[in-house]
């Protein structure tokens, strides 16, 4: 990769100067081994690139089309290692990132601990959005990206599928629910079911999931948070059904979690960018982390299976 980006800027500095020894001296390299870095340049890419003469240097027209590529290139990689370095001496910045509660619990601290050892003067702000927020604070500029679902979308935003999880049953360990393996939607129909209001991105795709089906289940509480519903079923006062991701992630004294079938419902979270935007490299950089920790989780099993 060196040597290529070394070619592409040894054809630029000979094509703006249009002499091999006046661009050998700028760049303090030997012509010899300049002329050997464009020699490798042309080979890789099949064609020459000047037309030399004994008393000047002329682009072909295959050069002439690669020199605006070729600035391109290079500014691209310079403003990228700027920027990195820039990180890398403690500059102080802010990024600002919209996603739902579940999401921020599961994936964001690990990812943020790293990312602030490595640079440690750049401030997060989570938005703790709905499904619906985290979509408009992205749109409005107000979130460098968001983390939301596959289900709510818009025509000016980007999604990058991450996690597929399915929706489960919260009970209380003493719950008779608690003693089976696997439970059908129809063992709810006469359940008091605590779910979240009717607007959420949760609540849509599960009632669409379950539209074909002769009953419909009793949302006999409604709350705004996945939260609030965990705690109404550890008071005892019904039994919810939530993502995967919103249980508690290590084993809890009361709370226990059993998979939902006939239909299995699951959801997509992903990240969302606003097309066209331009993320500055400290959101950039995390954006890369938090993709590449995702990767990872895919070996989890609650990811693939029910």
């Amino acid at each position: 990769m060196l040597h290529e980006l070394q070619g592409i800027q040894a054809f630029v500095k000979i094509a703006e100067i249009g002499c091999f020894t006046s661009a050998s001296q700028v760049l303090h390299v030997s012509q010899p081994a300049l002329t050997r870095r464009v020699k490798k340049l042309e080979d890789n890419l099949g064609t020459p690139l000047f037309e030399r003469t004994t008393r000047r240097v002329k682009l072909t027209a295959v050069g002439r089309s690669f020199l605006p590529k070729a600035k391109n290139l290079l500014d691209f990689y310079e403003s990228s290692i700027f920027g990195i370095k820039e990180m890398a001496t403690h500059q102080s910045g802010m990024i600002t990132i919209s996603c739902l509660p579940t999401a921020a619990f599961y994936f964001l601290p690990s990812v943020i601990k790293d990312y602030n050892n490595l640079y440690p003067n750049i401030r997060f702000r989570i938005l703790e959005h709905g499904a619906n927020d985290c979509l408009e604070a992205v749109l409005n500029g107000d979130a460098d990206f968001g983390i939301n679902m596959i289900n709510i979308t818009h025509s000016n935003i980007d999604f990058t599928p991450l996690v597929n999880e399915p929706f489960v049953l919260a009970c209380r360990n003493d719950h008779e629910l608690a003693k089976k393996e696997l439970i059908s939607w129809d063992e709810l129909s006469d359940a008091k079911l605590i779910g979240v209001r009717r607007s959420s991105g949760n609540r849509l795709l599960i009632d669409s999931a379950l539209e074909s089906l002769e009953w419909k289940p009793n949302w006999f509480y409604e709350v705004r948070h996945l939260s609030t519903s965990l705690g109404m079923v550890e008071a005892g006062l019904g039994i919810a059904v939530v993502p995967k991701l919103a249980m508690p992630m290590e084993e809890h004294h009361t709370l226990v979690s059993r998979p939902l079938v006939d239909p299995v419902i699951r959801r997509t979270l992903g990240l969302v960018l606003k097309r066209g935007n331009t993320m500055s490299t400290a959101a950039e950089k995390f954006r890369e982390m938090l993709l590449h920790l995702w990767s990872e989780e895919e070996k989890n099993l609650w990811i693939g299976g029910v």
